[in-house]
C-alpha cells in the first residue's frame, strides 16, 4: 500500500509544475545510448501535460562536479523528449536565475520545459537552502518521480519539498510499489539473487533479506570473499580482505539459506581475450582469476529459481562485457524472464544485462535506480520518499 500523495491527489490545472525526474542516461559523443529513463518519465509527464499543468523538468547527468561542462548537458534529452511528446519541449541553459524565471514564468498550460543539469551547481548536491530555493520558486507543486536519487538528500528533490508541497509521481510510485511489496509481503517461496564485485557494499542487503528470503543466491565477484572466507585460495580474484569475517559470520548465520557456486569460470588475465577454464570450487590456480559462475552453477541457481514465486536479481554474475564470460549472466537473466514468478531487477548492471539479452519484456519490473534500489532491498529509508506529503 503506497502511503505518499501522488498526482492523483492534487489539482495541477493552469498550476507550474516542477518535476524531478532522473534522465541520467549514458551518452557517446552526444548521443543517447539508452533511454530507458527517458521512457519511464513519460507517463508522469504526459499526465501533467493532459490536466493542463505548465510542466518544469529538473535532472542531473553524470558527475560533473559542481562544474558546467558541455559533455554533460541535459540538451540532447530535451532534444529527444521533444519527439516523444505530443507538446513542444522547450530547453534553457540553466537551472536558476533570471532568464530561467523569465521563461518558466511565460510557461503555458501543457507546454514542458527542461533545465540544464542540476548538478553544474554545488548546491545541487550538498542540499543546499539558497540553490534548493531558487529552484522552487520556478513553481506552485512539486512532483518527486526520480526513484533514481530518491537515496539521496540533494536540493532537487528534498531540498525543494521543504518549499512546495510534494507528490510523488508514477514511476516514483510504481517503484516503491512493486519492490515494497516484494520484500514486504512477498508471494513465497521468495528468492534473492545478488551479484556484483564486491560483498561490503551488499552487507546490510543480506542482513535486511535474511529473515525475509527463503534462500539467496550468491554470484560475482562478491562470492570470491566467502569463499576466501573458508580458506579457499582465490588466486589473482577480487577479494575484500577486510570483509573476510563479516562474510564468515554471514554464511555461519544464514546456514542453508545462502547458497554460493559450485563451480566457475576462470581466466588467466582480465581480458576478453583470456585463456578460459570451468573450475569446480576449490583453490584457484596463481595467476587466474574467477570471471563467472559456471554451468553446474546455473543448474544449481534453475532449480531454485523454477521453484520460486518472487525474485529479486540485484548485480551481475561475473565479467558480462567479455563474451566468454556473459553465459552466467546472460543465462541467468534467461531463466528469470521463463519463470512464472513476479521478477524485479533491481537495476545497475543487471537491468542493463536484461536489456542486452534482450528479455527486457519478459520481466515483471525493471527497476531505474540501481543505488536506490539497494537502499530499500537494506530496509533503509529513502530521503527523497520522506520529503513527499503522506495521504
Amino acid at each position: 500500500m503506497f502511503t505518499k500523495m501522488t498526482l492523483r491527489d492534487i489539482e495541477v490545472k493552469g498550476k507550474k509544475v516542477l518535476v524531478r525526474e532522473d534522465l541520467n542516461v549514458p551518452l557517446t559523443q552526444g548521443k543517447i545510448t539508452d533511454d530507458t529513463r527517458v521512457i519511464a518519465a513519460l507517463p508522469t509527464i504526459n499526465y501533467l501535460v493532459s490536466q493542463g499543468a505548465a510542466v518544469i523538468i529538473m535532472s542531473h547527468l553524470g558527475r560533473p562536479g559542481g562544474e558546467r561542462k558541455d559533455e554533460f548537458s541535459l540538451r540532447p534529452v530535451a532534444k529527444l523528449l521533444d519527439t516523444m511528446l505530443i507538446t513542444k519541449v522547450k530547453f534553457v541553459s540553466d537551472c536558476i536565475g533570471q532568464e530561467v524565471k523569465k521563461i518558466a514564468s511565460e510557461l503555458g498550460s501543457g507546454e514542458v520545459l527542461v533545465l540544464e543539469n542540476t548538478r553544474f551547481y554545488p548546491g545541487e548536491e550538498s542540499n543546499d537552502p539558497e540553490f534548493a530555493g531558487e529552484l522552487a520558486s520556478l513553481a506552485e507543486i512539486f512532483v518527486n518521480d526520480a526513484f533514481g536519487t530518491s537515496h539521496r538528500a540533494h536540493a532537487s528533490n528534498v531540498g525543494v519539498a521543504r518549499h512546495l508541497p510534494t507528490v510523488a509521481g508514477f514511476l516514483l510510485e510504481k517503484e516503491i510499489q512493486y519492490l515494497g511489496n516484494a520484500i514486504e509481503a512477498p508471494d513465497r517461496p521468495f528468492t534473492a539473487i545478488l551479484g556484483g564485485a564486491k560483498v561490503s557494499g551488499k552487507i546490510g542487503v543480506i542482513n535486511n533479506l535474511l529473515s525475509k528470503v527463503d534462500t539467496i543466491l550468491i554470484g560475482g565477484g562478491m562470492a570470491n570473499t566467502f569463499f576466501a572466507s573458508q580458506g579457499i585460495a582465490m588466486g589473482n580474484s577480487l577479494v575484500e580482505s577486510d570483509a573476510l569475517d563479516v562474510a564468515r559470520e554471514l554464511l555461519e548465520r544464514a546456514g542453508d539459506k545462502l547458497v554460493l557456486p559450485v563451480d566457475f569460470v576462470i581466466g588467466d588475465k582480465f581480458a576478453k581475450e583470456a585463456n578460459r577454464e570451468i573450475q569446480e570450487v576449490g583453490d584457484v590456480p596463481d595467476d587466474w582469476m574467477i570471471m563467472d559462475i559456471g554451468p553446474e552453477t546455473l543448474l544449481l541457481f534453475s532449480q531454485k529459481i523454477a521453484k520460486s514465486k518472487t525474485i529479486i536479481w540485484n548485480g551481475p554474475m561475473g565479467v558480462f562485457e567479455f563474451p566468454p564470460f556473459s553465459a552466467g549472466t546472460f543465462g541467468l537473466a534467461k531463466l528469470i524472464s521463463e519463470s512464472k514468478a513476479l521478477s524485479i531487477i533491481g537495476g545497475g548492471d543487471s537491468a542493463a544485462a536484461v536489456k542486452q539479452a534482450g528479455l527486457e519484456g519478459k520481466i515483471t519490473h525493471i527497476s531505474t535506480g540501481g543505488g536506490a534500489s539497494l537502499k530499500m532491498l537494506e530496509g533503509a529509508s529513502l530521503p527523497g520518499l520522506e520529503a513527499v506529503l503522506d495521504k
